[in-house]
């Protein structure tokens, strides 16, 4: 058995059968500076319970899976160096070498799962990196989708990604793909990626009972719910273009690759967008984690009613 710990707060809201909201930890480790790391995590779990869920932040700490975090292991994780970014490949050799780490897409939906946990909120998936043609530079996020059945809730796929690619992947993976108020897939920081999207459904309920559904047809994999940032904290489209090819350009020319092309690329962006890409992407994340408790709440009302 992987040794796990449950927060107070998750192991109460499991005892008394109420929704659970999964949250990842990369955000925290990896996304931003402390204090401001801190502050976002805090509001973002603030948000799932304003929405009626309970969140459980996931992580790793020294060898046990911690499925939510007590405030002082929040903090402690946020003020954390070397902490190790975590993925389908890593989270078994972090458990058992006794590591501390943070779970990306994949992890956390592995960890989610796990736990027993349908539904996570995230910012945006990885994905097909341009260039994949020749690097092979696929994000784990996209089989994870395919294989582990959890309900992920984001802006999309990251705009840095090849998009047409990404959707293709996934269309092949037999992941659906949902969009929600619009029938054009998210770009992260923009609304519309321009690309349309496979399936769209307009509210929780709908979304909780095609997560249902595939359970009761024996399909494995979760589905990606692609919710469009709000328009008052948006960066168009053609704002962020050629900012993107800068910065692929800037990486290609330092010869950055593999895990650390992402991390790269972001920093770039928030640079040349003088902090409005962080800006965004902290007020997506929080839409994102509201619109995650609103499904969970409806996939436990679907469930009881199914019960009955």
């Amino acid at each position: 058995m992987i040794p796990m710990s449950l927060s107070g707060a998750i192991a109460a809201a499991r005892n008394e059968n109420r929704p659970v909201v999964a949250l990842e930890s990369t955000i925290i480790t990896h996304g931003m500076p402390y204090p401001q790391n801190l502050e976002v995590a805090r509001q973002v779990e603030a948000d799932v319970r304003s929405a009626g869920a309970t969140p459980a932040t996931i992580a790793v700490l020294d060898g046990r899976l911690h499925i939510g975090l007590e405030d002082a292991e929040l903090a402690a994780l946020a003020q954390a160096k070397g902490v190790a970014k975590l993925s389908r490949a890593d989270l078994p050799a972090c458990l058992a070498t006794g590591g501390t780490g943070a779970t990306t897409v994949a992890a956390t939906m592995i960890a989610a799962r796990h736990a027993g946990i349908a539904v996570f909120a995230t910012g945006g998936i990885g994905g097909v990196h341009r260039g994949a043609e020749s690097s092979f530079d696929i994000s784990a996020d996209l089989h994870e989708l395919a294989q582990t059945a959890v309900t992920v809730v984001s802006a999309g796929a990251k705009a840095i990604l090849d998009l047409p690619k990404t959707l293709e992947v996934l269309e092949t993976l037999g992941v659906p793909v949902i969009a929600v108020g619009q029938d054009m897939f998210p770009a992260f920081w923009s609304a519309s990626s321009g690309l349309r999207a496979p399936l769209r459904m307009d509210d929780p309920a709908t979304i909780a009972r095609a997560h249902l559904a595939r359970a009761a047809l024996g399909l494995p994999g979760g589905q990606l719910v692609a919710n469009p940032i709000e328009a008052s904290h948006e960066i168009p489209p053609q704002t962020l273009a050629p900012i993107i090819a800068r910065a692929q350009e800037d990486a290609a020319r330092h010869r950055i690759t593999g895990k650390a092309v992402t991390p790269y690329l972001l920093q770039r962006i928030y640079e040349q967008t003088e902090g409005r890409s962080l800006a965004a992407n902290i007020a997506l994340v929080r839409s994102n984690a509201r619109l995650a408790a609103r499904i969970a709440q409806a996939m436990g009302n679907a469930a009881q009613e199914h019960a009955e």
